[in-house]
């Protein structure tokens, strides 16, 4: 199932129509369209301390926050070392990353207070959201090849289990905009680490061409997504090529280091959408 596009205003994001339907969350997948920054960060930078101006990218989020329907000033922004650490967010951490500096380093983010937006950031890397709608929990995911092969979805999958009590048969999942395998071309080392954490159901994403190989990072993220439990049904995957489109996205393999980053954010409205009796 592919994602939905909108625009406002010239800021385009994309969003999943998983989430969209249960009606419970405000989430979104931002694009590089419709903000304030100037080169190389234009326009909708939503990196921080990549050398942006730094009100550029507040008004970037205020900018995206509402078209999203969530509060910049609680945003809570992941802080990414290409690890698999699951941080448990509350409401003590809201604004951790804007207005607060991070206490912690984590590549997910999870959590079930309310109108608590959890940001994880990408330039080619998988970005993945999560809603328990069972227990009214969120998680926001970073997997680049090294935090998929070190099976950071797995282990957010398991954290919510172990915080809300969250079983993966009821978890909706949105894998969003990544490197497609189109573009993500690599040595044997990332074959070889996803073959030794996923062994043979690695073997559908990986595509030998000469002596390079050609990876579907995102195909492996969902691949561990059912591998922790989360039914076919309820995993909606975005398809878009981070690297095919320059238009739309910030690509470190296109691009290098001077450019932005797009994000993914996930918050948890006040009215849920918990399945009842």
């Amino acid at each position: 199932m592919s994602f939905h596009i909108h625009e406002q205003q010239e800021l385009l994001w994309l969003t999943s129509p998983l989430l969209e339907r249960c009606g419970a969350v405000s989430h979104g997948f931002s694009t590089r369209a419709g903000g304030v920054s100037r080169p190389p960060f234009d326009t909708l930078n939503l990196g921080v301390g990549r050398g942006d101006e730094t009100a550029d990218v507040l008004e970037n989020y205020r900018r995206f926050c509402a078209v999203i329907g969530t509060d910049p000033e609680r945003a809570v922004l992941s802080k990414q070392i290409h690890e698999a650490n699951v941080r448990i967010v509350t409401s003590a951490d809201a604004g951790k990353g804007l207005s607060r500096p991070r206490d912690y380093t984590a590549d997910a983010l999870i959590s079930d207070a309310v109108n608590l937006p959890l940001v994880v950031f990408s330039a080619d890397c998988g970005i993945l959201l999560l809603y328990d709608r069972v227990h009214h929990a969120a998680g926001a995911v970073h997997a680049g090849w090294r935090g998929c092969a070190a099976g950071i979805v797995e282990q957010a999958v398991r954290a919510m289990k172990d915080a809300y009590g969250t079983e993966p048969g009821q978890l909706l999942a949105a894998v969003g905009p990544c490197i497609g395998p189109c573009c993500f071309e690599t040595d044997n080392d990332v074959p070889d680490a996803m073959r030794s954490a996923l062994g043979s159901d690695a073997n559908a994403y990986l595509e030998q061409r000469g002596a390079k190989w050609q990876v579907d990072l995102a195909g492996l993220n969902r691949q561990w997504l059912l591998r922790a439990g989360v039914a076919p049904p309820h995993i909606d995957s975005c398809g878009l090529c981070t690297a095919c489109r320059p238009d739309l996205f910030w690509s470190h393999r296109k691009m290098g280091s001077a450019r932005g980053a797009q994000i993914a954010m996930i918050s948890l409205n006040e009215s849920d959408g918990r399945l009842r009796e």
